[in-house]
Order: C-alpha cells, then structure tokens, then sequence
C-alpha cells in the first residue's frame, strides 16, 4: 500500500498474561520491521501502557470499558480486537464510525450461540484463530472468513547469573520446571503435584519447580506441602533468566489455546512435555518436538518425565528438532502475516 497504514490495536484486560504479551509482541513487531502508525486502546491502568512507553509513534486511547474511547479516537483504517470485551469495543466502533475490525481469538473453549457473539463475529472482516483447533472451532460456526495465525516467542533475554543462582540452589537435581498462572483448571498443576507425589520415592532426584502466581497459588502449595520435592518460586517478571536453567519442562493444562509458553521454553532449549489438549499440538510434535501425554493423567505425565529424564538422545532430537520449527513462530513472521490480513482487508473493503 502506498499510505501508511494505521491500526488501531484494543486490549482491555486488566493484567498482563499470554494475550496481552502477544498484543506487545506485534505492536513491537510491526514497529520495528513494518511502515504502519499505532494506536493502542486500553485501562488508564493497563500493564500494556508502561510495557509499551517506550515503542516510537504508539499512540494510546483510554478506554475504561466497551463504551469508552470511541469519540476520542481519531481516524484509523482498521481495529484489531486482541481479547473478548476488545470484540465489543470494536463491533461498537463500526457502529459509531464505521472502521473495519478483525477478531483474534485465543482461547479454545467453543464460542457460545448468543445473539451478540454473533453479531460481533459476523460483522468482523476477519477472524483469527492461534491455532487449528480454535480456527476450526471458529470456521464451524460460519460466521465469516477466518485466518490462521499462531502467536509467537518472545526472545526472552537471560541474566545468567540469576540462572546460575537458581540452578545453584538444586545441586544433584534434574530441574522440572513448570510457568503458568496458578489456576489448576486452566493449567492443571494439581497433575503435576500428583505426579511429583508419585515420583519422590522412586526417583528422588527429580526435582519439580513451579513458577507462577494465580487464583489457586494457596490450594496448590497446601496440597504440596508434604512433598519434598517440590519447590514453589512465585512469579518471576522475567522469567528467560531461569528458563535455561531448567533440565526439562512440563506443561500439564488442562485446555490451552496455544500454549505460547512452550515456545520461549523451546528458545531456551528446554525438552519438553505437555499434554496432548487444545493448540499445544501444532507446537509439541510428539517425538519431535517435544512428548505429548494424555490431559488429567498423572501416571502417564511421571512416566513422561521419567523417560525423557534418562534419555540423553532424546533430549537432543527433541531440543533440535523444536528449534528447527522456531523459525514458524517469530514476532516477525507473525507481523507480517497480520499486515497482510490488514492490507487484503482495506483493499477490499
């Protein structure tokens, strides 16, 4: 396109999890590779504003709610709805001014047949699913035209020296690790504790650490809190300074959209194992890139762990061959698929 192109990106979620870090990671991208002007709609309150001060020309709207924002939003050539009450604000935002807007959806649960979820989704130029599972789930209810585009990682730096600090703590040990928000249904920890429970005689010097806060972190260490080989770190801001530091990662959700996590695990160059549920899948190639083992099976997750723990060759097909399949999950790459999508969809409209 000869103009340059302005999109106006909308995320109103209070915290700061997988969407949000995606939201970040393609308003970075775009910044730095692609000609594009920026908005960011948003809480007055939103982690995304300090995350994002420092990225040149991001323009950002306040937006409290779905209602807010709308008239001090100058003109821009499309929406890009990052999360569910961002679908809102944009189907609002055609409404008041009629600015085309794609969806991207992250989550694997099915979308609910309501009135508004319809008419929302319908009156999308595009939808965009991060995985096959959710793009299918999506193109079965025919609601419009739909799009694949998987999230990405994040090239996370390492303070090798907290890594060091942190391996030096588990002398003798091989290191689990595990990263997610505590909340066991989404994430599915209490499968790990079990696992842990069902390891620590056999196989003392497997060590399981768990970073991560959420809504269970008082349930999840109660229930631990027998196990001596189970370690409870919190939440590290930056967690690419242990991710290395791990000899092996598993990753037992119970859903999961995508699973972007596994993808800055892989970067690490971490082996992992992760349940056989949702988009993890199109990341986990089982023996390949990692091993698959069925949802809420504690058994088959020690047996996993046990495997892999003692298979030096393993480890190394696996490490190598996530690598290989890095290059499809790059902030880059994700830019311009989503630039693209832009681009089709102001031509056409």
């Amino acid at each position: 396109m000869s103009k340059t192109l302005t999109v106006l990106h909308v995320n109103l979620a209070k915290g700061f999890r997988g969407g949000e870090r995606q939201t970040e990671l393609l308003i970075r991208a775009l910044s730095k590779h692609f000609k594009t002007k920026q908005l960011l709609a948003c809480r007055d309150n939103s982690p995304l504003r300090s995350r994002l001060e420092d990225v040149e020309g991001l323009t950002f709207v306040t937006a409290n709610h779905q209602l807010s924002g709308h008239y001090s939003t100058p003109y821009v050539d499309i929406v890009h709805a990052h999360e569910a009450k961002a679908v809102h604000w944009a189907y609002l935002h055609k409404v008041l001014k009629n600015t085309p807007y794609i969806i991207t959806r992250r989550v694997d649960t099915p979308i609910k047949e309501k009135w508004f979820n319809q008419k929302t989704y319908r009156n999308a130029s595009a939808l965009v699913g991060i995985s096959t599972i959710i793009a299918n789930q999506i193109r079965d209810k025919q609601w419009g035209e739909v799009d694949q585009i998987p999230s990405t990682l994040a090239h996370l730096n390492t303070d090798k020296k907290q890594g060091e600090a942190f391996r030096s703590a588990f002398l003798g040990k091989i290191i689990v690790g595990h990263v997610g928000a505590l909340v066991d249904k989404h994430k599915g920890q209490k499968v790990l504790i079990e696992a842990a429970s069902l390891l620590e005689e056999s196989h003392p010097n497997l060590h399981i650490v768990f970073f991560g806060d959420g809504a269970d972190k008082d349930e999840l260490e109660s229930l631990s809190k027998g196990n001596k080989n189970i370690t409870w770190m919190g939440f590290k801001p930056k967690i690419g300074d242990y991710l290395p530091f791990f000899d092996l990662f598993a990753f037992p959700s119970r859903n999961e959209g995508l699973g972007s996590t596994l993808l800055d695990v892989m970067d690490a160059g971490v082996p992992i194992i992760a349940s056989n549920v949702g988009g993890i899948p199109d990341i986990v190639i089982d023996n390949e890139t990692g091993i698959l083992v069925a949802p809420n099976d504690s058994l088959a997750l020690k047996e996993a762990i046990i495997r892999l723990s003692e298979d030096k060759e393993l480890q190394a097909t696996l490490i190598e061959g996530a690598k290989k399949q890095l290059e499809n999950y790059t902030p880059q790459r994700m830019a311009e698929s989503y630039l693209s999508l832009y681009e089709k969809i102001i031509a056409r409209d």
